[in-house]
């Protein structure tokens, strides 16, 4: 291939200056959008700052165009090339081993780059499978989620990010997959990575989680421990499990009467989301010791969705009960069960 990388990048960045280098440099500048590639570069000079911070030697403890060239290719399945009907690192793998066969590069090496390309959304199993796989993915996490970014020499992400903008990395890589899924939804089987994306990005309950695939197993399984809290079987059983778990001191219990995405207003004015600011405003309610009682005023269910509204007398935290009306959005999991999407004790 002839070569039309500029020479200032592998000059400024020194990477590594041979003719495979460049060719997979050139190939994947044209075969992927800039975020991917300005990416597939910056994982590898930080991949190659983690190597120098264990004092691992380039052409003695690691090859470094093998890392190299593995950090460019680890993003090929998102590109239309290497878009095919299995998950994206899968993919990748295959497109990039079929374009080093083709540079004429040994089947040992091709091995190498395979693993640390379908890996390296793995946590736990690509630091296992030898140095440039370990060293490409500790690179890959850093320009992705940020991962030991403390541990960077100093002004290098700066340098680095002038030179190959992120371009909202993050989230233009999460549209990427997902966008192959929802096409080819056999490229992100539940519970894998591509899955999980795809899970967070569909109606709640169409792409099953764990759970839900035990549900549809057949086999007749039951929860077992603190798996077997009873789930609201209908929309008001929710008001009475959330009054006898909060009486138990029981925060999972409460937790799970919420969807992972759950509004919820613990006072007037405080709006939370999600699972994480929801449990600790019930663990608050647990620790002083609250009560509250939920008597029904009215309820109009549509399919899978109730709205409802209580009347809530809540006691333990002041020296009166706090009594309001309550409008709560409820909504039927795949397993059945209710749980809150919205729940305001002071929507007017």
């Amino acid at each position: 291939m002839t070569s039309t990388a500029p020479l200032s990048v592998f000059e400024q960045l020194d990477l590594p200056d041979t003719g495979l280098a460049r060719d997979a440099y050139d190939y994947v500048a044209k075969a992927t959008p800039d975020f991917v590639f300005h990416h597939s570069v910056r994982s590898y000079v930080f991949a190659r700052a983690h190597a120098r911070n264990q004092g691992l030697r380039s052409g003695a403890d690691y090859d470094d165009e093998l890392l190299f060239v593995s950090c460019l290719l680890h993003d090929i399945g998102l590109s239309e090339e290497g878009n095919g009907d299995q998950r994206f690192e899968v993919d990748g793998a295959d497109t990039a081993a079929a374009f080093l066969r083709e540079c004429g590069v040994e089947e040992q090496w091709i091995a190498t780059v395979w693993d640390a390309i379908a890996l390296h959304t793995s946590d736990g199993i690509a630091a296992r499978k030898g140095t440039e796989v370990a060293l490409a993915q500790a690179g890959i996490a850093t320009d992705v989620m940020g991962i030991r970014r403390e541990t960077l020499p100093a002004g290098l992400a700066d340098r680095v990010h002038a030179l190959l903008p992120r371009l909202d990395l993050g989230y233009a890589l999460t549209d990427a997959i997902v966008a192959q899924a929802e096409a080819k939804p056999q490229k992100a089987s539940p519970l894998t990575f591509p899955g999980e994306l795809l899970r967070h990005h569909q109606p709640y309950g169409a792409h099953p989680g764990w759970h839900d695939l035990l549900a549809a197993a057949g086999w007749g399984d039951k929860p077992v421990g603190t798996a077997a809290r009873r789930r609201a079987e209908t929309p008001q059983q929710v008001a009475a499990l959330f009054t006898e778990y909060l009486a138990a001191g029981d925060v999972e219990g409460l937790v799970s009467l919420y969807e992972p995405d759950a509004h919820v207003v613990p006072a007037p004015g405080t709006h939370l989301v999600g699972t994480g600011a929801i449990r600790e405003a019930l663990q608050r309610l647990v620790d002083q010791g609250a009560r509250r009682t939920l008597e029904l005023r009215e309820i109009r269910q549509v399919g899978d969705l109730a709205l409802v509204s209580n009347r809530a007398t809540l006691t333990g935290v002041g020296p009166e009960p706090v009594v309001s009306t309550t409008t709560e959005v409820l909504r039927r999991r795949p397993d059945g069960g209710w749980a809150h999407v919205v729940d305001d004790p002071f929507f007017g």
